[in-house]
């Protein structure tokens, strides 16, 4: 059930709603009372904190971990909930089991509580030793017309980062005034890396500037991409996965003091994976049974609105399954195999949830319905084979995404890339698909029938376009002789047609008030929903926003240490500028092109930079950072949207202070509400620190 589906709940209902869900149920109570739990804090027998998640207007999601080592299979816990931190008004206490079975956590669904509230929670064992105390918050009702805010995120590598980030959003958020505090924390995927490296792996025990740091040991694991990382291998490797990324104090903080609303990226699962077929640099294997471990991890340890196949009270019932290789595909992408169906069956993740008046957020799985990715087909090579650039032309990109639904069902008979030419293979193939046929006709009807101000779509990948254009290279950079092309594929950015689908029925509903958050990409983007750039129609629909990563590595800081200094390319992606730090001229190839980007590199001057622009080349875009790390917020209400992008310098080291560190800047994005047929607008504004090459 989508969490905007649900009425205020009769408590029989409410209790299987719970059950449903995996979880124990607490009843709040018209009559508080002084805790009598007896409860003594005890951080190191609960090692990965508290949590709450997926709040709505009377209910919340709670969660902790409480292991035993005497060799007992199960054990009872309490929790309590009250309006003070104190605990002095106890509105909700519960018995909650935990089990050897469910690696020892426990989710508990507290209802029958305020609208808009703030609350406290713990958990206690039966010899009164207890959790640290979290703080959650319930949604506003539905007609709530005061104003709304949340937080969203992604992509936090825990060995080759800290989590200043959550350090900077909590100590901002304790001294906000207390209707400017963020209401939840949407986090867009990759909450774990499950790719690791051990010591020998790790070349003078760096990855670019970063020192590696090695907080994961697997129960099992194994060795893949030659040798380079390890990789799980069963449910136990994700458990410690969790129980490692956890112990972090910045991380586990957050946890408890925001409700969380999370969706899955790749790396829940695995680095190049898509349904139930796993990828670790070594080509696609049939990983059914992985796939079912990686998602009842998940769900261990997300306190997330989800159902599991069993209805289990208190633990993940895995489907049997049989790593079996997927081989038919349907048009809609979905591979027919009843393995491949069962793994992905196993967890459905894709809800949505209601906040106040003017927040309805669609979240969607882009990872367990895509179809076959056809930008890694192997019939491609001939056509770079002898290319010398990592890029290649928009028009192929779209080829290659449409199949045999390109132009109204007139696909090309020759794909073509420079002098190189081959058949179109996909020409009697289905176009791409990233959402799948089943989750894609929900979300159309769920964004169709929002009603809230602002309609959100929480997407783990972002949605603007990655054009450049090569074009306007100088000949000493390399031939080029077609026009524009794309840097990147493989998220929104490359498959057109199903996000003009998207977008187009946005367009023929009316719909206003559209919006895009996203992550993945590890930088911050700023611009408008469009299916289509010039020369064709440029007409938006709404806003679109991508968010930097935590601490998770960058294009930027790649660029900088993979782009040696005696490539010709090396200006378009890095300005060697002075004796500083170089500069992420991609920022400007990307916003501005090729001339701009080359100007700057060799002048140092942005305003030199801006004056020779490419004004054709991304309309689409107000804002884009390959080098930002940190958070952005979202404050909407009846008249806008205003997004921020709150960007910390490189994570190297878990920065000393209270305040996670210095800011590089503070940006605002404000979009007012648009009618109908209008084209939105978007006014930006450096708030603190230097942007630098992002506008």
């Amino acid at each position: 059930m989508a969490l905007a589906d649900m009425p205020t709940l009769h408590r029989r209902q409410f209790l299987k709603l719970a059950a449903a869900m995996g979880a124990t149920s607490a009843w709040g109570c018209a009559t508080v009372r002084p805790s009598a739990s007896g409860w003594r804090e005890r951080r190191d027998l609960f090692p990965q904190g508290v949590a709450s998640g997926d709040p709505d207007d009377s209910s919340v999601l709670l969660w902790t971990r409480r292991p035993y080592l005497d060799g007992r299979e199960s054990a009872t816990l309490r929790v309590e909930v009250a309006e003070d931190p104190a605990f002095t008004r106890v509105l909700a206490t519960a018995a909650a089991p935990v089990l050897a079975q469910a690696d020892w956590t426990c989710r508990v669904l507290v209802g029958d509580l305020q609208p808009a509230r703030e609350y406290w929670y713990r958990f206690v064992d039966e010899d009164g030793n207890g959790s640290r105390i979290g703080r959650t918050l319930t949604a506003p009702g539905p007609e709530d017309p005061r104003p709304a805010r949340f937080a969203f995120v992604s992509c936090q590598s825990l060995p080759e980062g800290a989590m200043n980030a959550w350090r900077r959003m909590i100590y901002e958020d304790e001294r906000a005034a207390p209707d400017d505090r963020i209401g939840f924390v949407l986090h867009l995927g990759d909450f774990i890396y499950e790719v690791v490296q051990y010591p020998e792996q790790v070349k003078n025990g760096k990855r670019y500037d970063r020192v590696i740091r090695f907080p994961v040991k697997f129960p099992q694991g194994r060795p893949v991409a030659d040798n380079r990382f390890m990789a799980p291998v069963a449910l136990d490797d994700y458990r410690a996965l969790y129980h490692a990324y956890l112990l972090d104090p910045d991380l586990q903080d957050a946890r408890a003091r925001f409700p969380f609303v999370a969706m899955w990226d790749n790396h829940e699962f695995s680095w190049q994976g898509w349904q139930s077929i796993a990828g670790f640099g070594e080509g696609p294997v049939p990983a059914q049974a992985l796939k079912v471990a990686a998602n009842q991890a998940w769900f261990e340890y997300q306190p997330a609105r989800v159902t599991p196949p069993g209805r289990s009270l208190a633990r993940f019932e895995a489907p049997r399954v049989v790593d079996t290789p997927v081989t038919d595909f349907g048009d809609d992408g979905l591979g027919r195999e009843p393995n491949n169906i069962a793994a992905i069956e196993s967890l459905i993740a894709y809800r949505a949830m209601r906040w106040g008046r003017h927040i309805d957020l669609i979240l969607t799985d882009q990872r367990s319905f895509r179809g076959p990715d056809p930008s890694n087909r192997d019939e491609l090579a001939p056509l770079f084979a002898t290319t010398p650039f990592s890029f290649f032309p928009e028009a192929l990109a779209m080829h290659i995404d449409g199949g045999r639904d390109f132009a109204g069902g007139h696909p090309p008979e020759k794909l073509v890339f420079g002098d190189q030419t081959i058949a179109n293979f996909r020409a009697g193939e289905p176009a791409q698909t990233m959402l799948g046929a089943k989750q894609k006709a929900w979300f159309l009807e769920r964004l169709r029938g929002a009603t809230a101000t602002w309609k959100i779509w929480g997407t783990s990948l972002g949605t603007l376009d990655w054009r450049i254009d090569p074009q306007h290279m100088p000949a000493a950079m390399g031939k080029w002789t077609d026009e524009y092309a794309i840097l990147a594929s493989g998220d929104w950015g490359g498959t057109y047609r199903e996000r003009a689908e998207i977008f187009d029925a946005v367009r023929d509903a009316g719909i206003t008030g559209f919006a895009v958050v996203a992550g993945d990409r590890h930088s911050f983007w700023a611009g408008y929903a469009a299916k289509a750039l010039p020369p064709a129609a440029f007409e938006p629909v709404g806003v679109s926003f991508v968010v930097g990563s935590i601490s998770s590595p960058g294009m930027a800081e790649a660029n900088e240490h993979n782009l040696k200094p005696d490539n010709p390319l090396r200006p378009l992606f890095v300005a060697d500028v002075g004796s500083g730090r170089p500069q992420p001229t991609v920022n400007l190839l990307l916003h501005h092109g090729v001339r701009s980007a080359l100007e700057y590199a060799s002048s140092g001057d942005l305003q030199r930079a801006h004056a020779v622009s490419n004004p054709a080349l991304a309309p689409h875009l107000s804002f884009v950072d390959m080098a930002g790390h940190g958070y952005s917020t979202v404050r909407v209400d009846a008249e806008a949207m205003v997004t921020e992008f709150v960007c910390i310098p490189r994570p190297l080291e878990r920065s000393p202070g209270v305040d996670g560190g210095p800011l590089r800047y503070r940006v605002r994005h404000e979009v007012p509400l648009w009618r109908a047929g209008e084209r939105p607008r978007m006014q930006q504004t450096v708030l603190e620190g230097d942007a630098g090459l992002a506008v």
